[in-house]
């Protein structure tokens, strides 16, 4: 039985529809926030892939070490909807790519922010 994938549509400037799936969701300083990946570019097809994980165990694979990541605020509109929000602060998104990158890494990181990143 496969897993089932978080997948968010969006439009583009030109009216053009992309999915994304959402890799994981976190919260900074009281905000949520979710990563997400190209939904095509998800899975490889290689059989040492766990893609629970940000790239794949496999060294010989090449289809998932050059994903790409967005990082995006999540505000909720109401009880059923939520927008995903571009991150236009450097500084707060320099912050949050550390945050992902030691979430991928496997190491716990807390709500504090104060903590150092």
């Amino acid at each position: 039985m496969q897993d089932e994938r978080d997948i968010v549509v969006f439009t583009d400037d030109e009216g053009n529809d992309f999915e994304l799936e959402v890799m994981d969701y976190f919260f900074y300083n009281g905000q949520e926030y979710a990563v997400l990946s190209d939904a095509e570019d998800a899975e490889c097809g290689c059989e040492e892939c766990a893609h629970d994980e940000e790239t794949c165990d496999d060294e010989a694979c090449e289809g998932c070490a050059d994903q790409e990541v967005y990082i995006m605020k999540i505000v909720q509109m109401d009880d059923d909807m939520e927008e995903f929000v571009p991150i236009e602060d450097d500084s707060l998104m320099e912050k949050l790519i550390a945050i992902v990158q030691r979430r991928f890494d496997g190491e716990e990181v807390g709500d504090d922010p104060d903590e150092e990143i």
